[in-house]
């Protein structure tokens, strides 16, 4: 029967096979780095150490078999001295398991792009696992070789800290015990769910006030109401404006299932975000704009010495979580159109706009709606044969500058393969809206003005007057950048914003979809 000892031997072979290490053949000896007269030296403790911290930035410690490498090193230590092969066969497992370490906190566990994420691969920034460990074992400085591996935003370590609370109440009582079912309204119907409003009573009151306390929404230490009311309907609007929800204090069914969400999912739910960070471009240019899904926001920022300094925060509208998502890329903008036209897409076009226009000819004109022929000559007359050559791609619709114009007075242009853009829009009025996902893809600014002066700053000439009579001019001008600005489109679900730790709702299922990609790995 094999002994202990020849079994963790053979399972450190296997685990240097796995990572791409062929024992004893593809590096120079790794052994004097890790071993001195045949016993473990410090770093081998200390890379057991810091493979085991790996769950704190939302790693899986097993992922780099750093039990059986502390079982092992444990082992070495106690024997009077290993044998040269022996110490080669744990130095390169050792080795691998640190390299891997460093490579996925530095860049990510997962290539965006396998879960349709169009991030292209990052710029070098001379960070090489391989060469970057061989130096922190020389100077037994391996713990801030793992600190410049990770992301130097303060996003990252902000929500670093916040899966640590998460865990920490991941065994709390207050989630132990389900929250009672919602008070039903007074004359119940199908399908109309109860919801708690000011005044009420609830059977789930003290737990929810455990919960939002632990929480940090509920701060009152004096003697709570017994009805819901005053400091009550407080601390779950600060608790809604937390999640995304729409903040008006009534616990609907929305309110209550996120209240329902444990801290060990939503720990989970940071480690996905975790993840993103570590593959999402967020300072590999001087200015950016960022567009955020789930928390249908945009910010434009500078980069300043490594810290992000926001410009700009704005709501947006984004495309349909049903069928027409936006997508997650990012692409440089190098132009904007003040009182642009807009081409109705094909897809649109074929969909609705063709039907709406067979139903009804008049539809053309009462929307400033052109053809554009195939000779390139434009049209408003309404015949099966023009809306025949649009539904073969021949012919296009679009529709004129002005005040019916779907992208409003101004579009922000960044080439790209979905067709995808940033504009004004006219119905301003879906800003008020807590969950703003109504366009057909792209994405609808709250601020145009605010944003073209933004992109436009290294062009002086273009004033807040210029940019707003451009606007309001009702013809077609288009503008090149001095400078393009990256824009990113981004899918963050968990943010740390002045403090306070935010959840957004997995509209388009991505944290699912990386959650599997993940396992499968």
């Amino acid at each position: 029967m094999p002994t202990p000892s020849t079994v963790f031997r053979a399972l450190l072979r296997c685990l240097a096979l796995a990572m791409g290490v062929a024992a004893g053949g593809v590096w120079a000896s790794e052994a004097p780095l890790w071993f001195d007269a045949g016993r473990p030296r410090l770093q081998a403790w200390q890379a057991v150490e810091l493979l085991a911290g790996a769950p704190g930035h939302g790693l899986i410690a097993e992922d780099y078999g750093v039990d059986a490498l502390g079982l092992q090193v444990a082992e070495a230590a106690q024997e009077p001295s290993l044998d040269d092969a022996a110490q080669e066969r744990l130095a390169q497992a050792l080795s691998a398991a640190m390299q891997r370490y460093l490579s996925d906190l530095h860049q990510g566990r997962l290539d965006p792009r396998r879960i349709n994420h169009h991030f292209r691969p990052p710029a070098s920034d001379g960070f090489d696992p391989a060469e970057r460990l061989r130096e922190g074992l020389q100077t037994g400085q391996l713990a801030d070789v793992v600190r410049e591996a990770a992301p130097r935003l303060s996003q990252y370590e902000a929500l670093r800290r916040a899966l640590a609370r998460m865990r920490a109440l991941g065994d709390h009582p207050a989630w132990r015990q389900e929250l009672p079912p919602l008070p039903r309204p007074a004359r119940p119907q199908p399908g109309r769910p109860g919801k708690l409003e000011p005044g009420q009573t609830w059977a789930g009151l003290a737990l929810l006030a455990e919960r939002l306390r632990l929480l940090g929404d509920l701060t009152a230490d004096e003697p709570l109401p017994v009805v819901y009311e005053g400091v009550w309907v407080e601390a779950v609007q600060r608790f809604q404006e937390r999640h995304g929800l729409e903040v008006d204090g009534v616990l609907g069914k929305d309110t209550w299932a996120a209240l329902r969400v444990t801290p060990g999912e939503r720990a989970q739910q940071i480690a996905l975000n975790l993840e993103r960070l570590r593959w999402t471009p967020l300072t590999e240019a001087q200015r950016m704009i960022v567009v955020n899904i789930p928390e249908f926001v945009l910010r434009a920022y500078e980069v300043r010495e490594g810290r992000i300094v926001v410009h700009q925060t704005m709501k947006i509208i984004v495309g349909k979580a049903m069928d027409t998502r936006t997508p997650v890329f990012e692409e440089e903008m190098r132009s904007i159109e003040f009182s642009p036209y807009w081409n109705v897409p094909p897809s649109i076009a074929r969909s609705e706009t063709v039907p709406k226009l067979q139903r009804d000819p008049g539809y053309l004109a009462r929307e400033d709606m052109e053809f554009v022929l195939p000779d390139g000559l434009v049209s408003t007359e309404v015949t099966p044969d023009v809306l025949a050559e649009v539904l073969a791609g021949r012919a296009r619709i679009r529709q004129r500058p002005g005040p019916k114009n779907a992208l409003g007075a101004i579009k922000f242009s960044f080439p790209n393969r979905d067709h995808i853009y940033l504009h004004h829009t006219p119905a301003a009025q879906l800003f008020g809206k807590g969950r703003r996902d109504f366009s057909h893809g792209c994405v609808r600014v709250e601020k145009p003005v605010e944003l073209a002066l933004f992109v436009l700053q290294d062009m002086p000439q273009w004033t807040e007057q210029r940019v707003r009579e451009a606007m309001a001019a009702g013809q077609l001008q288009a503008v090149r950048l001095a400078t393009p600005v990256p824009v990113l489109i981004t899918y963050g679900t968990a943010l740390v914003k002045q403090g306070r730790l935010h959840f957004y709702p997995d509209i388009y299922g991505h944290d699912r979809e990386l959650a599997e990609a993940l396992r499968q790995r």
